[in-house]
């Protein structure tokens, strides 16, 4: 349950910011015991995938907090995070892999699935945030994208450290998401309602 639970919270992590639960993971395998990367997932430990984490880190932690910017990063994030998500809940549940000179036995032996539910979890995390931006710009005239930003940086710092660290409060951290999905969803439902109704004025006096 605690391995589900640390993948989870890896994948979530991971729809937020790809880079910062595999940074997490490489910099704690490789200078601290608080984690033991599995057989198939050493290399998120090397020193050079480390600082090219760091650098792809950088980049993304600039672009998403400029409006229009941001827009822009999270459609290129769609493909990024989800599959950052799977790679950080199969390393996070500690799933060994094999290699992709056999995809039979990788399939047959079900090693997959923790991939492919890290996936679909930081893609659900990854559409609400970038649902979100939009809203957040427009109800702030762009001013509230680094705010927004930094909040989902902490947060994916958090649900990192928490996953590895304390996996069981990965649970409230996933009902908070889960609220924040559920707030997202209804305030763009009400924006659109309030479009209407100004089209539908405008249109009335229009031809009134």
């Amino acid at each position: 349950m605690l391995e589900v639970l640390t993948g989870s919270g890896l994948a979530a992590s991971a729809g937020l910011n790809a880079y910062i639960p595999l940074l997490t993971m490489g910099l704690l395998a490789r200078y601290t015991d608080t984690i033991d990367l599995p057989g198939g997932w050493q290399w998120l430990s090397n020193g050079w995938v480390i600082a090219i984490l760091a650098v792809l880190l950088a980049v993304e932690m600039v672009a998403d907090k400029v409006p229009v910017v941001d827009h822009i990063n999270d459609v290129v994030q769609t493909i990024v995070r989800p599959t950052a998500g799977g790679l950080a809940f199969g390393a996070g549940s500690s799933s060994e892999t094999v290699t992709v000179t056999d995809p039979g036995s990788f399939f047959g032996s079900h090693q997959w699935v923790p991939i492919a539910a890290g996936v679909v979890l930081a893609f659900g995390v990854h559409s609400v945030k970038a649902a979100s931006r939009p809203v957040v710009n427009a109800t702030t005239a762009g001013f509230g994208a680094p705010v927004a930003s930094t909040a989902e940086d902490i947060t994916s710092v958090l649900l990192s450290l928490l996953a590895i660290l304390l996996p069981i409060l990965v649970l409230l951290g996933l009902v908070l998401l889960v609220f924040g999905g559920w707030w997202v969803i209804r305030r763009r439902q009400q924006r659109k309602r309030e479009r209407r109704s100004v089209q539908g004025v405008e249109t009335q006096q229009l031809f009134g």
